[in-house]
């Protein structure tokens, strides 16, 4: 089952470039690497797949030091003319198998740049800092994760109900429909194992094996780069216990109160950061452009995918009956899934997204996420409740020099206008948390539109 996925638009844009380099595409175990370079190499006359788990398909690159001959000999193996380079995708799956593999990748733009190489595998960030002389400059990247809501759309065959979102704002039609699907989503996830299984079976009581299967191929791939006992005790407690902390800010020190010390834990979790499994999202104390992470400030936690967590949590069955999600296991069910909502689009860049914070004993205060647009620093609050409610939105508001917030929510879309206790006046764009992939169109959108 081949899943649309936006990332393809960049996978076809980058065959036609002209200076195209050897692509490595990124991304966690699982999220849908080899099924998206495998649906794009039918675009191909002809296509080589190697999987370096394989000694056979590893031979090549440790029995030659040359591209040329690897090239060659993959082409007569393959009865491919050399006549047809410019037109032949060769695809390197799990090629963190070999460091000398990756090593190689610069000679392919060096020497065949007509040879259009793609190259993926799991844990690639600590197979890369293995490689003496990285093929730095001689290769580029794309960034793939779960699918996200549109994508997941297309994925159970409600094309229809995606085209909804084409219309900004949506349409009010189209309010019930799309959070219905979403809450679907939002209770299984977007990893592509599990939507499928969903569709096939339309019942919970088939996802938990491959939730299991998942996180265990996580913790055996992690565990893997570990290089002492202690490290590997350290990711296991922090894997069987984080998902208690979904969207919380941490400590690292006797993190999930353990024994660990503050150096053990945070290199783990820097493992896992680096592994795509639990990023640390670091706050940000900026009002204005550029918006910049304070890493000395405690991050908040963010996991690959939500559905992986509710399943963790065993919470699934519960939020099957809930009418509205925003009160999910602490509020942080649905925060957490905007976030990942958000890092879905990042395709050329493994960027994280920002929050907000100010810490003075008196008028402390925390908003959900900041978006950039233009000269301009956006608040946004998710939660459910009244506008009266937003404290931390309002104390950002107060200090900015625009107007304009952002409060994602189980309710419809509008725009209203209201004031802050202080008494400064400002616009509050309300948004369904169906449209979290869509947040920067609607800010500039929010922006454009309206003004007081």
């Amino acid at each position: 089952m081949d899943f649309q996925r936006h990332i393809a638009t960049h996978l076809a844009n980058w065959r036609i470039r002209p200076n195209r380099k050897p692509l490595i595409l990124r991304g966690a175990r699982q999220v849908g690497k080899t099924t998206l370079v495998k649906a794009f190499a039918k675009s191909y006359k002809h296509r080589i797949f190697l999987n370096l788990e394989k000694e056979v398909d590893r031979q090549y690159f440790e029995e030659f030091d040359e591209v040329q001959a690897i090239v060659e000999l993959l082409f007569l193996a393959h009865n491919i003319s050399s006549d047809s380079v410019s037109d032949t995708l060769l695809f390197i799956d799990e090629i963190q198998e070999s460091p000398k593999a990756i090593h190689l990748l610069r000679y392919f733009y060096e020497e065949i740049p007509s040879l259009s190489v793609i190259a993926a595998g799991s844990l690639l960030e600590f197979a890369m800092s293995k490689v003496p002389g990285f093929p730095v400059g001689r290769v580029e990247y794309l960034y793939l994760h779960p699918l996200n809501f549109p994508e997941y759309l297309q994925a159970i065959g409600h094309d229809l109900v995606a085209e909804q979102f084409a219309h900004i704002p949506v349409r009010p039609i189209a309010h019930r429909l799309l959070l219905n699907h979403f809450h679907r989503y939002a209770i299984i996830g977007g990893m592509p194992e599990v939507v499928k299984v969903d569709i096939q079976k339309d019942s919970l009581a088939d996802l938990p094996l491959v939730y299991e299967s998942i996180w265990a191929s996580y913790q055996n791939d992690v565990e893997k780069y570990t290089s002492n006992d202690t490290e590997r005790k350290v990711i296991k407690h922090i894997m069987e216990t984080a998902p208690l902390y979904i969207d919380q800010r941490i400590k690292f020190q006797n993190f999930g109160n353990s024994p660990y010390k503050s150096r053990e834990v945070g290199e783990a979790f820097r493992s896992l950061d680096a592994a795509k499994i639990i990023r640390l999202i670091y706050p940000s104390t900026d009002l204005e452009v550029p918006v910049k992470s304070d890493l000395k400030k405690s991050p908040r936690l963010q996991f690959l995918d939500t559905g992986l967590i509710n399943h963790t949590l065993d919470i699934q069955g519960q939020l099957l009956g809930m009418e509205d999600l925003s009160n999910a296991f602490k509020r942080a069910i649905i925060p957490h899934l905007i976030s990942q909502e958000l890092i879905s689009r990042n395709a050329l860049s493994d960027k994280n997204p920002h929050f907000w914070v100010r810490e003075k004993n008196q008028a402390s205060a925390e908003v959900d996420l900041l978006i950039t647009y233009q000269d301009k620093v956006i608040p946004i609050e998710i939660k459910s409740g009244s506008t009266g409610k937003l404290k931390s939105l309002n104390q950002f508001i107060d200090k900015s020099k625009h107007p304009y917030a952002v409060r994602i929510y189980g309710g419809a879309f509008s725009v209203e206008q209201h004031t802050s206790p202080s008494g400064k006046v400002y616009l509050l764009m309300n948004m369904p948390y169906y449209l979290g992939t869509l947040i920067p169109e609607y800010v500039a959108y929010f922006v454009e539109n309206h003004a007081l």
